[in-house]
């Protein structure tokens, strides 16, 4: 896997150069009289916070207009947080424009895909591609580095801020502009754009780069592989201004690292975050709990893939919230319990900084609503206690420090061109989720004590996985087509689903039958798609050696299947619905290698957890936990090389005992014959390792 551009992660050692755990939350002093300031320190020594982002939004304090500066503010904040042994990460203030610029140039504000003008009032108003925005973010970028390269709390550069959660998608005549230079880029010749566009459809070619559009609102489908390009796009030009502020930081601050908050997170999908993280020397991550039955699945499935992204290097975890947020439809407080193993499990997926949103709770603004290390009610607050009570925690894992996640014998792929590209219009079904599919695969695996690297399609080297899991694989370059039959023919186990493998990279079908490139590894064909109306389901009738008790039910989608290749067993067949008595799961042997399944409709979690024991079986992977863990309980491991540091985090709300566990006991309930894991509670047992398996995997097959 391409790693970011260096390790260089500021924060596994203190200055002492003992190891240590980053902790704290963005810091707005801005928003508070001066005489808060020092008691700000005061409660952050208290509850052991050691590093804090600061000035993410403070564009309009430090420049109040167009020709002055005010930092003197700024110094002193920084002095304090100095001398309170408190490090910096500073952001270069550049997420919002101040009202003096957007009033003086408001060519630099966004505009839709219907023409409309993103207007200040919030934040991130401006277009990624704007040069009249870039010249004056720039010249910000320099004051700050020029003026702080050399200050003692300064630990790390921090870029903008969250990068696109407002203004990925811009229509303006500047994107319009940007857009056709990146396709002169791609395509050289518009000849090989019109093929891979496939222009001869609808009248659409093109003679002229200069008719070339953003796919503005248009009276019917837009050209889907525009739709693609301009995502791909997109996602590059905001990666490009992040380069554009990492190129300034890196000439004037050579020895500090840079990085950027990351999303990912469900409902952030417009940054192809693995593109981008060669652009930081760590990664950083920003993550907001779901609500619903399976929302620590998903933290803890967004964390993992934040580790893919990070090549399994330790990672920053920069924002999450303490407890309720203000900006879901109903903002439900978190649970006893729930601070400390949401920052534990993001601990366990290799963060080796845990942060919040925010330090101080706002008394005024949008975000007045959104809890805080310090909240409304101040220090005497059970909150408060809970903080201080995670920062001594955190303190117990400093061994921790520097370590990276044990490699798990079971892969996720998860790829950006599949996400976007299987949920554009036009499409067989429009309730199709990529996110929700691959979280459903990453729950049955949790349930059944099954441990997963959740990582990235085109940047992950798949041999050493036993099972490699690849759900709705839409987008199939022959490329990566060719590393897959490489890797089940080496002896490997794929798994993949349905609408995999139908299209390449510019969106064009793979013609001769579904599932297009991965027809022949599967050893089957499918003549038409059966998508499934909403609320429809379909039955199906396991095979008894698919080792599945009781019958399935599939939602979303159907295939019909003929098998055409040898040594292709059908793991279940449909009971009802259009193919009834067709196959719906098929697993293709090859002698004295591999396999490649194929799971045609959705099963969800509950039906997954049925089916992956046998999808599993051929490969020797099975769960990890006791009996007794019922599937309430997630393990995940890291390690140093000396030892083996094993995290066993309770999701659900019952009491969970864990017989024949072993190990010193870092975090969690007090030594006894069975641990048993309280509800929502996090143990954290440190295991002498083997130092020459610290960090590789080790597959036979």
């Amino acid at each position: 896997m391409t790693s970011p551009r260096t390790s260089r992660f500021p924060y596994a050692k203190g200055p002492d150069g003992s190891r240590r755990l980053g902790y704290g939350a963005d810091y707005n002093p801005e928003q508070w009289p001066r005489e808060v300031w020092e008691e700000d320190v005061r409660l952050m020594r208290e509850a052991g916070v050691n590093i804090v982002s600061l000035a993410i939004f403070s564009w309009a304090r430090l420049q109040p207009t167009s020709d002055s500066w005010d930092f003197g503010w700024l110094d002193e904040v920084m002095g304090l947080l100095h001398a309170g042994g408190i490090g910096v990460d500073l952001a270069t203030a550049t997420a919002s424009p101040p009202p003096w610029l957007t009033t003086e140039h408001p060519e630099i504000l966004p505009v839709t895909a219907t023409g409309e003008t993103v207007w200040p009032g919030a934040r991130q108003h401006w277009r990624p591609t704007s040069p009249v925005f870039r010249s004056h973010a720039l010249r910000l970028v320099r004051e700050m580095a020029t003026r702080y390269a050399d200050h003692p709390a300064l630990v790390a550069w921090h870029v903008s801020n969250e990068l696109g959660c407002h203004n990925v998608y811009d229509y303006s005549d500047d994107a319009a502009d940007a857009f056709r230079d990146w396709l002169r880029r791609r395509y050289t010749t518009l000849d090989a754009l019109n093929h891979a566009w496939g222009t001869n459809f609808w009248s659409q070619h093109y003679s002229d780069w200069e008719q070339i559009l953003p796919p503005r609102l248009a009276g019917s489908h837009p050209n889907p592989t525009q739709q693609l390009d301009f995502k791909r796009f997109s996602s590059d030009a905001l990666k490009g201004y992040l380069l554009a502020e990492r190129e300034i930081l890196d000439e004037i601050t050579p020895g500090t690292p840079v990085t950027t908050n990351f999303m990912v997170m469900s409902g952030i999908k417009g940054m192809d975050y693995a593109d981008w993280a060669d652009s930081v020397d760590f990664v950083s991550n920003d993550h907001y709990a779901t609500t619903g039955p399976r929302s620590r699945d998903e933290l803890s499935f967004c964390a993992n893939l934040t580790s893919g992204i990070a090549g399994h290097r330790p990672w920053f975890l920069m924002e999450h919230s303490t407890s309720a947020v203000n900006w879901q439809h109903i903002n439900l407080p978190k649970r006893p319990g729930e601070l400390a193993r949401d920052s534990l499990l993001h601990v366990a997926h290799g963060a080796d900084a845990v942060c919040f949103f925010q330090w101080r709770q706002s008394a005024a603004g949008a975000e007045k609503y959104h809890s805080a290390m310090v909240p409304h009610a101040g220090e005497d607050s059970q909150l408060f206690r809970d903080v201080v009570e995670l920062g001594r925690t955190l303190e117990a894992l400093a061994p921790l420090g520097g370590s990276v996640r044990e490699p798990a014998r079971v892969a996720i792929l998860f790829d950006w061109d599949s996400w976007w590209a299987s949920e554009q219009d036009s499409h067989p079904t429009s309730l199709l989720d990529y996110h929700r599919e691959a979280l459903d695969w990453y729950s049955a695996l949790l349930r059944l004590g099954v441990r997963a690297d959740v990582v990235p399609a085109h940047r992950t080297e798949l041999g050493p996985y036993d099972v490699v899991i690849a759900p709705v694989l839409h987008v199939l370059p022959q490329t990566l087509a060719k590393e897959l039959t490489r890797y089940v023919e080496g002896g490997g186990h794929l798994v993949t689903t349905y609408f995999s493998g139908v299209v390449d990279e510019n969106d064009h079908i793979w013609l001769g039958g579904y599932p297009g490139a991965l027809r022949a590894l599967l050893g089957i064909r499918v003549e038409e798609f059966g998508p499934l109306a909403d609320g429809d389901t379909v039955g199906l009738d396991p095979d008894p050696a698919a080792g599945v008790d009781g019958a399935l039910t599939g939602s979303l989608w159907t295939d019909r299947i003929d098998v055409t290749g040898p040594d292709v067993e059908i793991l279940a067949r449909y009971r009802t619905g259009t193919y009834a008595a067709r196959p719906a799961v098929t697993r293709r042997r090859i002698p004295d290698r591999g396999s490649a399944t194929y799971v045609s409709t959705r099963l969800g979690a509950d039906g997954l957890t049925a089916l992956l024991p046998g999808l599993l079986a051929p490969a020797g992977v099975a769960g990890e936990l006791p009996e007794e863990a019922g599937g309430a309980v997630e393990q995940v491991v890291r390690r140093d090389g000396g030892n083996r540091y094993v995290f066993l985090v309770n999701h659900g709300d019952a009491e969970v005992p864990l017989p024949g566990l072993t190990g010193e006991v870092l975090v969690g309930p007090p030594a006894a014959e069975t641990l048993v894991l309280r509800p929502r509670e996090v143990a954290v047992l440190r295991q002498t390792a083997s130092p020459d398996a610290a960090t590789q995997p080790h597959r036979t097959r």
